[in-house]
């Protein structure tokens, strides 16, 4: 790791933290907070009981939402000056549901070195326990918490062939598991909580099901969601107009994603079969 008197630029390091455990921090990230100039840390507060625990001693300053393109700035700044600085968040990988995409990005505008350290993540440790076999997922990361925004997003991703993975907090996991099986119908669903903590909790079952038990207490801990895709109909047509006929009457898609869908299978004008979906779509009305 260069000095931190080096007229070269820094490094920015991204360093994932335990998301509960704090054994599972790797030895490559305890020496590299141990040997940058500066950690910038979401919660200062919170990574410094991480670095006590473990007799780090590195200076800190915060990189949290609400500033993180003032902040990006200055860490730019001391990259330049020559300051090698590991990014934190308080748990897991910063930039996955976390600050750090914006700094990150700002770097690359600037050919500044960032190097990404492996470590813990909430979505990965679910999957490996969710036996999932699909050989690809959606992560949609929090969905937004007013109900109008949320259930616009689920009813866009009904007609998902991929399982579809979400972050959740614990007082909107219920509106969250209703709104979804509203939308979605019933499902087959597992949640992981509390990941790698002395109450973990890895459940599987129906959509119903897990709301039922959501239900039976206080929740504690951010849940990772994952649904499984629902049972997929065959498309009926021949035609562009049977074809967007069987998807008015038989699918949750709007008539924009209709478009845009039929318009990347057949290779053809989206805004021409948008305009010829319009006419259909209004004769229902």
């Amino acid at each position: 790791m260069p000095s931190a008197v080096s007229t070269k630029t820094g490094t920015l390091y991204i360093v994932p933290t335990p998301i509960g455990n704090l054994e599972d921090i790797t030895l490559r990230c305890l020496r590299t907070l141990k040997e940058v100039d500066l950690i910038a840390a979401e919660d200062t507060r919170h990574t410094k009981r991480l670095l006590n625990h473990f007799n780090i001693e590195t200076p800190l300053i915060s990189y949290y939402r609400e500033k993180e393109v003032e902040r990006s700035e200055e860490i730019l700044q001391r990259l330049q000056e020559g300051l090698n600085i590991a990014l934190v968040s308080d748990a897991g990988t910063p930039g996955i549901s976390d600050p750090g995409a914006v700094v990150v990005q700002l770097l690359q505008e600037n050919c500044v070195t960032v190097v990404p350290l492996p470590g813990p993540s909430a979505l990965t440790t679910a999957l490996s326990a969710s036996g999932m076999t699909s050989s690809g997922f959606l992560f949609l990361g929090f969905l937004p918490s007013k109900k109008g925004q949320r259930r616009k997003q689920l009813t866009s991703l009904a007609a998902s062939e991929y399982p579809i993975v979400i972050y959740e907090s614990p007082h909107r996991i219920d509106a969250l598991l209703a709104d979804a099986l509203a939308i979605f119908g019933e499902r087959q669903c597992f949640w992981a909580r509390e990941l790698t903590k002395n109450f973990e909790d890895l459940q599987h079952g129906t959509i119903s099901s897990l709301l039922a038990k959501s239900q039976e207490g206080r929740n504690r801990g951010e849940f990772v969601v994952i649904i499984w895709p629902g049972v997929q109909e065959e498309v009926q047509g021949q035609t562009v107009e049977e074809l967007l006929l069987w998807y008015r009457d038989n699918s949750e898609l709007s008539l924009k994603d209709v478009s845009r869908r039929l318009a990347d299978d057949l290779g053809l004008s989206r805004s021409q079969i948008y305009q010829q979906a319009l006419g259909l779509w209004q004769e229902k009305d």
